[in-house]
């Protein structure tokens, strides 16, 4: 391994690209802690210290920003308006035929979408900035906590003020982009995988010494084994796949013989990866804020209704809550593969280049096949990401650990994909030049 390890340094290219990606790393990293104008950054971080920070959708931003949203730094928003652009661009595929289209061209129509990701991202990071300074000015960006200096988080909220910063978190979307396209162009990996692992990573560290210091040093052994065992179920379940098998027959065309192979169709266990737990916890999200928009005045009884979703959907402690949680998190699971994985159009191009399944016949059996080897796959899936995402919850209750637990839910499910991808391309630059990878 340290041999493996020692070739990677070794070679001139590789080394470079990874030096090249560590420097982005590092300057992504070092935003990430500059404030924004006009912030009243003693506040912000005396609310850090005595505040447990903010839950639901924010929290999600927060994991994915490395912690740079509650500092209210110039990268608050982090990588979240290109994972939603992405996300959008991709569901409107179904929606827009013109998108469709522009996907089968190949790489001058998926250069078209990746523009419009981009415009769409800067969009969604003027909303989001917008929505941010009018959270962070009104005082509830940590929540109700009764602290004066969370009250008082900007230095000046007058209208110029409030622009200016609007137009530097926006700005900061658009270089963490630039940072993750270069990475992708001249560095290893993904380039914006890459910064979401770098930012959920950054905040290990925080997670674990609290759980060390309010819950005591058996607590923290119990609670890294468990990682380690989540991290092992997570690492043989993303590597799962179900292999169907495919013939093409053989075609004579002129004195050639082409087709004859074996191949096969591999579906994965969680086609789905992340997105549903991001959908189930924007959701989620809803009930709260509306019910947030709706709270009574001093002096006065809350809603009903209000009492209710209080009570039970903004708590990540409440069974009801983690319940709604993991049926979302089902749901959206199989709605996302019914759109990335289509039978009918795989079983169309089967067809076409002369392929079949052994004992299915192609055409309409071949497809509905797929469907019903994808449905029961899809269930397993599912029920794996609803375990998972649930972890952080039931830390919340057993452990007392902040929604941010370190093993479970989005964060281990990004660090494990994204270490296993780039360590393959890693593996793979190595076998072009030592004829031996990295992994044996």
């Amino acid at each position: 391994m340290f041999s493996a390890i020692a070739r990677v340094f070794r070679t001139p290219d590789l080394r470079r690209k990874i030096a090249f990606t560590l420097a982005i790393i590092a300057l992504y990293r070092f935003g990430a802690h500059v404030p924004a104008p006009f912030v009243d950054f003693p506040n912000v971080q005396a609310c850090l210290k005595q505040s447990a920070g903010t839950e639901g959708l924010l929290s999600l931003v927060n994991l994915f920003s490395g912690g740079a949203l509650l500092q209210l730094s110039i990268f608050a928003l982090g990588v979240m308006p290109y994972i939603t652009a992405t996300i959008i661009v991709q569901l409107l595929r179904v929606v827009i035929p013109h998108f469709e289209t522009l996907y089968k061209e190949g790489a001058a129509g998926q250069s078209k979408l990746t523009q419009y990701t981009r415009y769409l991202t800067i969009a969604l990071a003027l909303l989001q900035s917008t929505t941010l300074v009018t959270v962070a000015r009104s005082g509830q960006l940590f929540g109700t906590t009764g602290i004066p200096e969370c009250e008082q988080l900007l230095t000046n909220d007058v209208w110029w003020a409030q622009l200016l910063m609007i137009i530097t978190l926006t700005a900061g979307t658009g270089l963490i982009m630039w940072f993750a396209e270069l990475v992708t162009e001249r560095g290893i990996g993904n380039g914006m995988s890459i910064l979401i692992f770098v930012s959920i990573a950054a905040t290990f560290p925080a997670s674990m010494w609290a759980i060390w210091q309010s819950r005591g040093f058996e607590t923290f052994l119990v609670v890294l084994a468990v990682g380690i065992l989540v991290v092992a179920l997570v690492v043989f379940v993303e590597q799962s796949q179900r292999r169907i098998p495919v013939q093409y027959a053989k075609r004579m065309v002129g004195r050639r013989t082409y087709g004859g192979t074996n191949t096969y169709i591999p579906i994965k266990v969680n086609m789905a990866g992340v997105v549903p737990v991001i959908f189930a916890s924007s959701l989620l999200y809803i009930p709260a804020l509306i019910a947030q928009f709706n709270q009574p005045q001093a002096g006065q009884e809350a809603q009903g209704w209000v009492a209710w979703i209080a009570q039970y959907l903004t708590s990540g402690d409440s069974p009801v809550y983690m319940l709604v949680y993991f049926l979302l998190i089902v749901g959206f699971t199989y709605f996302y593969v019914a759109i990335t994985f289509n039978p009918v159009e795989v079983a169309d191009n089967m067809k076409k280049y002369g392929g079949f399944i052994p004992g299915i016949r192609a055409g309409r059996p071949t497809a509905e096949y797929l469907d019903y080897v994808l449905t029961r796959i899809t269930l397993a899936g599912s029920l794996y990401l609803g375990f998972i995402a649930l972890l952080p919850l039931i830390a919340l209750a057993a452990v007392g650990a902040n929604q941010n637990f370190p093993f479970g839910g989005a964060s281990i499910l990004i660090i494990v994909g994204v270490g296993l991808e780039t360590v393959k391309q890693i593996d793979a630059q190595l076998q072009q030049r030592h004829y031996e990878g990295l992994l044996r």
